[in-house]
């Protein structure tokens, strides 16, 4: 029997912090995974097609949990995990750097696709500097390090881009700036390395080779010591990158995973509570709290991989610290699954702790927090010590991206054409996407939801709780009984738009 299709208008009072309250589960959250290529040599021994299996499997696994960000590494080594003529094919897909893949494919191109069927963005995360991982690897002829080997120093085992020169960081700029061109990824990403963690020879710190570029340019620049020159280049970096990404997509956000400590307080009063060993500020000359007090960055995810009473950096003095220094900007916290889900127990080291709970009530209860990131993404995958199966307790539902109101909230129009369709297949809600010349406003995705009360009447998007699905389609079958739904067009920012209701009979 063909059921009746009745479509509504609607008001209602009912708030998102009601429903909220009711599951534990915010309807926005941040939802990350580090997929890290660097120093993977297992992609070497694939196939194109079981490399692609590979991340298909990967992503169907962050589906389940309700992952809806992945981080993926496309720039380890100035190099590339995608098609550029600017630098050379990453050695972690084929074994040998320069060599591309064969059969060609793009694997930026198909994880940023496969990450958009399933309603999930994809953060480019790129490596500012580093340029080799030991002293045993081999640059490809064509690298730029043979061209330019003033742009250059060698530190340890590695080879890194001078950070002091110029014309190193305008390559850095080029480099993301055709990614962001070309690809439609969601934001650009760094991780902790900035100018590299310092290396220790016999308790000795060996500082970092870049005395010629200091003498060149330090009293030039205005800086009288190294240490300030040093954070004033990664500034520059940051802010011309987050001006450059804007200029050529306004959406596309630019965020940060700094170490865990800016600084200790006994380097600085308003630093955090804590003994650590190294400090952004001080050690890898990356001032984050400035970046996010500036708007240079568009989200923070400090890397707080610290239990729960570790005592030169307990996570719950850091995430404390984090949440007063955030500025209004959007805080996610990363998360180290090893150290969240068995950790030692400092009473007795034959006993072990599950801090899952406590750090998820932590985030969750923290209004200026906004959401985790886990490392590494790969772990969701094989489930240590149940991890993953925890985790989805605490992610059952599909979640939006938080706001990001330095950018935009405007949200898009609704959708046009809400209708019902019997097919072959079965029953099918169809829609048409509102149309607009506003690239800010263009609808990407649909969310679905089931209208819990029939005879309510509803306003506005976050009167509705959790979607049953977020997709690039615009209709979606009917595969219960329900008969209220309601479908919303959300922009590349995820605002959402006023909902379209439908009641089925």
């Amino acid at each position: 029997m063909m059921r009746k299709i009745i479509f509504l208008t609607f008001w209602i009072s009912v708030t998102a912090a009601n429903i909220c309250a009711q599951t534990g589960e915010p309807k926005r959250e941040f939802r990350g995974a580090w997929v890290h290529t660097v120093g993977n040599q297992q992609y070497r021994e694939m196939t194109a097609d079981q490399m692609k299996r590979h991340f298909t499997d990967l992503l169907d696994e962050f589906e389940k949990a309700k992952i809806n960000a992945v981080i993926f590494q496309v720039r380890p080594q100035a190099d590339a995990f995608y098609v550029s003529s600017i630098e050379p094919w990453s050695r972690f897909i084929t074994g040998t750097q320069g060599a591309a893949p064969h059969p060609a494919w793009d694997p930026l191109q198909f994880m940023t696709d496969e990450c958009h069927k399933r309603g999930m963005e994809l953060h480019a995360w790129f490596n500012p500097y580093r340029v080799t991982s030991n002293n045993t690897e081999t640059l490809c002829g064509e690298h730029l390090y043979y061209k330019k080997p003033y742009l250059f120093v060698k530190y340890g085992k590695q080879i890194y881009f001078d950070p002091g020169e110029p014309e190193a960081r305008e390559h850095t700029l080029k480099v993301i700036a055709d990614v962001v061109e070309r690809y439609d990824i969601d934001a650009v990403h760094f991780d902790d390395y900035f100018y590299p963690y310092k290396i220790k020879e016999k308790d000795i710190t060996v500082d970092f080779p870049d005395g010629r570029s200091f003498a060149k340019y330090g009293k030039k620049d205005g800086f009288a010591e190294k240490n300030d020159w040093r954070r004033n280049n990664v500034n520059i970096l940051i802010e011309a990158l987050s001006k450059t990404i804007k200029e050529i997509k306004p959406w596309v956000k630019f965020g940060i995973s700094p170490f865990g400590v800016w600084r200790n307080v006994s380097s600085d009063p308003s630093g955090s509570n804590t003994t650590a060993g190294c400090e952004n500020y001080d050690d890898l000359y990356a001032d984050i709290k400035l970046w996010v007090e500036k708007g240079w960055i568009d989200y923070n995810v400090p890397q707080l991989y610290f239990d729960i009473g570790h005592p030169a950096a307990d996570y719950e003095t850091l995430i404390d610290w984090w949440s007063k220094n955030n500025y209004g900007e959007n805080l996610y916290i990363g998360q180290d699954i090893s150290k969240t889900v068995k950790v030692k127990s400092r009473k007795n080291e034959n006993e072990f702790l599950n801090q899952l709970p406590q750090k998820m009530q932590m985030v969750r209860s923290n209004k200026n927090i906004h959401g985790n990131v886990w490392w590494s993404g790969y772990a969701l995958q094989r489930n240590p010590n149940g991890f993953t199966d925890s985790l989805k307790n605490y992610q059952t539902k599909i979640a939006l991206m938080p706001k990001y109101k330095r950018i935009d909230t405007i949200a898009p129009e609704a959708v046009q054409n809400a209708r019902a369709e019997q097919t072959a297949e079965g029953l099918f809600l169809k829609w048409d996407a509102p149309a607009t010349d506003d690239q800010m406003q263009k609808t990407v995705y649909y969310c679905v939801y089931l209208q819990p009360e029939p005879n309510a009447k509803y306003a506005s998007p976050e009167q509705f709780e959790y979607p049953v699905a977020i997709t690039q389609k615009t209709e979606f079958k009917i595969t219960d009984n329900h008969i209220y739904y309601a479908v919303t067009a959300l922009d590349k920012l995820q605002n959402e738009s006023k909902p379209v209701l439908i009641r089925i009979e």
